[in-house]
């Protein structure tokens, strides 16, 4: 616990200036405690009740009126989790989530689609993007997507404090994908992957953006996405699939709740449309990966793959198996770091619950990878060198 603590007052010191004055420091420490601690609901009430106050007063006022800049908390919250996690195989992984809520007054929600669900109702949704690498990963980025309703109604958007860029058009949940994938980058964040689920992987414009920054992806594509080979003309890639040699191969893209996630999986080089003119740049293959279910053959789906040429099948695989890793946050940030809890109807006060949860989850999941690396055995003694010449009845050391 002691070590722990220590863990958790240097990531706090990373992030106390963003906050300024000490009184906006201490709240805000302690309500990224309140986040972290075994607190039923982690709303205002409760958790001004963790901290002991009385009202909720306080809580209400760090999130709705103090002065201090979500984004910036942000920033810290990517370069903590750089700084323990950073490899140069890291996978950005795009997905949204949806916060169900009642009433029209909180910003951005709507009647949308809920994919926990599969239904239209009435939720806020946020784009996150998360940071995944084999040994841990962690929320760095969100941004929330504002619908047509509030975009047409600027005086419903000022009401809600939402900013006046936001209210003038659209922005589609690629784009604010590609937005968080371009700061990152900007910001130094090693980067070897994106990969994201047919949402994002459909939009060409997504795909064609990371292309001119020459970064790799596996994108899912739905099954009516055309691609192209040089025997072929652009085909839907079901349809592609029948037309050229695929070579299956059985591998597990990491461990899920019933254990090994295995499939078989096969590559066949295409061209995909919106991406460089003619196909993939100098360097770079385009490729179509296709899963098949082992237990039930007619259940595939498909990938658009922009990689290094000569990528193996084995680092595709393995990016796939990171893509799941976003729906681990979302998962842990919700249960144990109040990321659906919160009772604000502002953009501001949205904002800044949300990048609380993320700093609360990254300071978790980080401490849970560290945690890991204090605790492991040693490494096993290296054996005395075998002689060159085995004695007769040995085992011959370079059979084995």
């Amino acid at each position: 616990m002691q070590v722990w603590s220590g863990w958790f007052e240097e990531f706090f010191a990373s992030l106390a200036w963003v906050f300024g004055r000490a009184d906006r420091r201490r709240t805000a420490m302690a309500y990224l405690q309140a986040l972290i601690a075994p607190v039923e609901r982690k709303n205002g009430w409760q958790i001004a009740e963790h901290v002991g106050d009385a009202t909720p007063d306080r809580v209400q006022w760090f999130l709705s009126r103090s002065t201090w800049l979500p984004d910036q908390l942000r920033d810290c919250v990517r370069s903590f989790v750089v700084t323990h996690l950073g490899r140069a195989d890291g996978v950005l992984v795009l997905d949204e989530t949806a916060f169900l809520k009642k009433g029209v007054k909180s910003a951005g929600v709507a009647r949308q689609y809920v994919g926990v669900t599969g239904q239209i109702e009435n939720c806020q949704v946020m784009v996150f993007c998360a940071y995944a690498v084999d040994t841990g990963r962690a929320l760095i980025d969100r941004e929330p997507y504002v619908p047509a309703v509030w975009t047409q109604d600027a005086a419903r958007c000022r009401e809600a404090k939402i900013p006046r860029p936001r209210a003038k058009e659209v922005i589609t949940k690629p784009e604010l994908g590609r937005r968080m994938v371009e700061r990152c980058r900007r910001a130094g964040v090693p980067l070897g992957w994106v990969a994201a689920d047919s949402a994002y992987g459909q939009d060409r414009e997504l795909r064609a953006a990371l292309e001119r920054r020459r970064i790799p992806y596996v994108l899912a594509v739905p099954v009516d996405e055309t691609a192209s080979t040089h025997g072929t003309g652009p085909l839907r890639v079901d349809v592609l699939t029948r037309k050229v040699p695929l070579v299956f191969e059985r591998r597990s893209c990491g461990k899920g709740t019933k254990g090994e996630r295995r499939y078989d999986w096969a590559l066949a080089e295409v061209i995909w449309p919106g991406g460089s003119d003619g196909g993939p740049r100098r360097g770079f293959v385009h490729l179509l990966l296709v899963r098949r279910s082992i237990s039930d053959a007619s259940k595939v789906a498909y990938f658009a793959v922009h990689a290094r040429t000569g990528t193996p099948l084995s680092e595709i695989v393995r990016v796939m198996g990171l893509r799941w890793s976003i729906e681990d946050c979302f998962e842990t940030a919700k249960s144990d770091c109040g990321l659906d809890h919160y009772e604000v109807r502002t953009w501001d006060a949205w904002m800044r619950h949300i990048t609380l949860s993320m700093a609360a989850l990254a300071f978790l999941n980080v401490t849970a990878t560290r945690t890991d690396d204090t605790t492991s055995p040693p490494p096993p003694v290296p054996e005395p060198d075998q002689p060159d010449h085995p004695e007769k009845g040995d085992p011959d050391p370079l059979s084995s």
